[in-house]
Formats: structure tokens, C-alpha cells, sequence
């Protein structure tokens, strides 16, 4: 095998595992940026995937080859609204972020799992017939080996993700929206004396992550898991969680963290292609992800700079 097999052999599965980590990640970073702490995103991961997934499975036969888009989209409204149970609590309730984000993991797992008995009779779904599929991108596939190794045999909620990523970066850093949301993430006292509504900032960018979170559920459902189960979405959220962290609260920071994890989560898939992997034991490349996950996070905090008010809760007329 030549080193541009290998190469291919990399590239496409790590994008491939990335995908969802990007969408999760660049929800937590605008939910952080405004001041909340996410650790829900797990739970709206699997909001999300768990929607994604039945929206398929119910509407196949009306939505045709659009079923999986339209089935993303649904999943990220619904997240969103699911998101809202947070940001009352932590927000206008003004609790635990932590202790919130927790009950919102809990409360969708069993949630989705209680559903999924009632109406399957079986702890987990039927398999979708209409996931999404890879494809090549045309005109570009043809490049010489740049098409081979990026626009051959992709998916294209890929690209999706580093645009998502891209976009993130625009309107948090080149817009009034993003100035002012970081603003209640940095000094909300000063925003609001400013006029900005901290506590609907704070709701919206929270809904943000919640929609993001979903995406990223659902196309992790509807790429790689194929159906809802207790054990669809097992570390993602966190992982994503762990990608704002590592990549200093930046999306695109954040999108260089989760291609990283992604890649550590591709080496069980790739190893057999890889002379290096093909004779570490199984179970080291299944850890890997999660090993590697913590010896990130172990380098970088401490030396990344979260946003000053983030976790604190804001009361109006506070000092």
C-alpha cells in the first residue's frame, strides 16, 4: 500500500468521526462564550440523535431521499426547544450550571429509552433504510490527488461541519450579534449597562447549542449508528465538551480539537489499513479516543483562557 493510500485510508474516516464532534463543539462554544456552562451536550446529542432517527424511520415513505436532511433539521428544532429546560434553570433560576447540564444527561437518555419502548417494544429502534451516504463531489473528485484524498468517497454533512465551523467563526468575531454575546460571557454587568439583555442573550446562545447539539446527534445517528439506542451516543457529548476546552473556547479552535478526537476515534476503523496499527491490540484503539481526550485536556488547561463570567450566574442590579 503507497503512502497516498494511506493517506486516503486516514483522512476520510477521521472527517467522517469529526463531523458530529464539530456540531456539538461549536454549540458549546457559543453557550460558553455567553457565559453558561454546557455539560448537557451529551443529553442533547442524544435528543438529537434519538429524533433524528425516529423522524426517519416515520417518514420515509412521504420524504423520499430528502428524509435524512429534513430529519437533521427537525432534530436540531427540537434540541433547541429541549435546550430551554437549561437554560431556565441556570439562567433565570440562576442554578448549578454543572448540576443542570447533568439532569438534562440524564433526563434525555431516559427519555429517548422510555419512548423508544413504548412505541418499538424493544430497547432500541429499527435500522433506517435512508442514512446518508458518501458521494463524490463533482468537478473536484477529479483534482489530482487533492480530489482523491478530500472529495472522494465523502459524506457531505463533512463539509457541512467545517462550514458550521467557518460560519461559527464569522458571527461570533465579525458581527454586532457576536459582540454582544461575548460581551455577557466576558463582563455582563458592562453589557448590560450597555442596553444588552444578558438573560436573552444567554437563552439564545444556549438554544444555539442545544441546535447544534442536535445536528450533531442526528448525524452521528444517521452516519455512523444507524439507529437509537441506550448506546448510540456514549461520550460524544463529553468529547465535544472536552474539543471547546482544547481548542480555547475558538471555533475553529474547537474544529482543529474535534478533527483531532475524530481521528482518534477513526484508528479502531483504520488500523488494518495502517502497517504501524496493525499489530496494537484491539482494545488500545478503542481507548484511544478517551486516552487521548484527557492527556489533551491535561496540556491545555491552564493555559487556556475560559470567558471571565462563565458559570457565574447574573443578577440584574448585581455588583
Amino acid at each position: 500500500m503507497g503512502f497516498l493510500d494511506i493517506l486516503q485510508s486516514i483522512i476520510g474516516p477521521a472527517i467522517f468521526f469529526s463531523a458530529p464532534l464539530i456540531f456539538t463543539a461549536i454549540g458549546g462554544v457559543f453557550s460558553e462564550r455567553s457565559g453558561v456552562v454546557n455539560i448537557g451536550l451529551e443529553g442533547l446529542m442524544v435528543m438529537g440523535a434519538f429524533v433524528g432517527i425516529v423522524f426517519n424511520l416515520t417518514f420515509i415513505d412521504t420524504l423520499g431521499s430528502w428524509t435524512p436532511w429534513v430529519s437533521i433539521f427537525v432534530a436540531m428544532i427540537v434540541s433547541a426547544i429541549f435546550a430551554i429546560i437549561h437554560a431556565v434553570a441556570s439562567v433565570t433560576f440562576r442554578a448549578d450550571q454543572v448540576v443542570s447540564g447533568v439532569a438534562i444527561n440524564f433526563l434525555a437518555l431516559g427519555l429517548g429509552l422510555f419512548l423508544t419502548k413504548q412505541w418499538y417494544g424493544k430497547g432500541q429502534t429499527d435500522m433506517v433504510d435512508r442514512p446518508f451516504y458518501t458521494t463524490d463531489v463533482p468537478f473536484l473528485a477529479e483534482i489530482p490527488i487533492i480530489g482523491e484524498l478530500f472529495f472522494s468517497g465523502m459524506y457531505l454533512t463533512s463539509y457541512l461541519a467545517i462550514a458550521v465551523a467557518i460560519l461559527g467563526w464569522y458571527v461570533l468575531y465579525k458581527t454586532p450579534f457576536g459582540l454582544r454575546l461575548r460581551s455577557v460571557g466576558e463582563h455582563p454587568m458592562a453589557a448590560d449597562t450597555n442596553g444588552i439583555n444578558v438573560s436573552k442573550m444567554r437563552y439564545i446562545a444556549v438554544m444555539v447549542s442545544g441546535a447544534m447539539a442536535g445536528l450533531g446527534g442526528s448525524v452521528f445517528a444517521l452516519t455512523i449508528a444507524l439507529n437509537f439506542s441506550h448506546s448510540t451516543i456514549v461520550g460524544q457529548g463529553f468529547m465535544s465538551l472536552a474539543a471547546v476546552i482544547f481548542g480555547k473556547w475558538h471555533p475553529l479552535g474547537a474544529m482543529g480539537a474535534a478533527l483531532f478526537f475524530g481521528f482518534a476515534q477513526s484508528l479502531s476503523i483504520i488500523s488494518s489499513g495502517v502497517p504501524l496499527l496493525q499489530d496494537v491490540p484491539q482494545v488500545f484503539l478503542l481507548i484511544a479516543p478517551y486516552v487521548l481526550t484527557i492527556l489533551a485536556l491535561a496540556g491545555v488547561i491552564g493555559r487556556a483562557e475560559s470567558p471571565k463570567a462563565i458559570g457565574t450566574p447574573y443578577i440584574k442590579g448585581s455588583r
